[in-house]
């Protein structure tokens, strides 16, 4: 059974000017963000989880640190993003909002900066970068991630590749289609974490470290 896109939206917690601001900036710049759907489930997981700490790769123009960080009072969000044209986007949206002081914001490749400088330790990781490398970044951050921590994983589904035969993927996208796979059936056995798929947005996975 389907519920219609009304029905679901119906259910979408109201954003302020600022974080509307963001959306339209996105629509009309052609820059990802989460689905409100699936930025709303992870907002709720995170106020049952109540870190103090969480990492996410991938800022973008810092909408979903700055809905994380709204949804979290108490929370110091560091994210890292290798486009210097969006850091410096999301650094100005960051700077007009309530949330400046908690959001640290790095500028680098996620596989080769330092971010223990930082924090040396963070209660949640929230993976929404390049898709191909998603091993990599979990191989990467979650030894930075304690037991009980949990690391999101947004993009999962890919608006539907995932779910298709290569030969059905377009060229230019299998070697990440191929990857993403892979790392989802790594994940899913991996004997140090329970994972949990959630088909909402573009796919939401959630993994808690034993």
């Amino acid at each position: 059974m389907e519920f219609s896109k009304d029905y679901i939206e119906s259910f979408i917690r109201p954003r302020n000017e600022l974080l509307l601001e963001m959306e339209q900036y996105a629509k009309e710049h052609h820059v990802p963000i989460m689905q409100l759907p699936a930025m709303d489930v992870l907002n709720q997981m995170l106020r049952i989880q109540q870190p103090s700490s969480i990492l996410e790769i991938g800022t973008a123009i810092g909408y979903s640190a700055m809905r994380m960080a709204d949804a979290l009072p108490n929370c110091k969000i560091v994210t890292i993003e290798r486009d210097s044209e969006r850091v410096n986007l999301a650094k100005e949206f960051i700077a007009r909002s309530e949330a400046t002081n908690r959001i640290t914001v790095i500028e680098g490749d996620a596989l080769e900066v330092d971010v223990e400088s930082v924090e040396s330790t963070f209660d949640a990781v929230f993976i929404d970068a390049a898709k191909g490398q998603y091993m990599r970044f979990f191989e990467k951050y979650s030894t930075l991630v304690p037991s009980g921590g949990i690391i999101y994983i947004d993009n999962m589904y890919m608006h539907g590749l995932s779910g298709l035969d290569l030969k059905d993927v377009p060229r230019r996208k299998r070697t990440m289609i191929r990857n993403l796979n892979t790392f989802a059936d790594w994940i899913m056995t991996h004997p140090d974490y329970e994972s949990t798929f959630f088909p909402v947005g573009d796919g939401l996975l959630i993994c808690l470290k034993r």
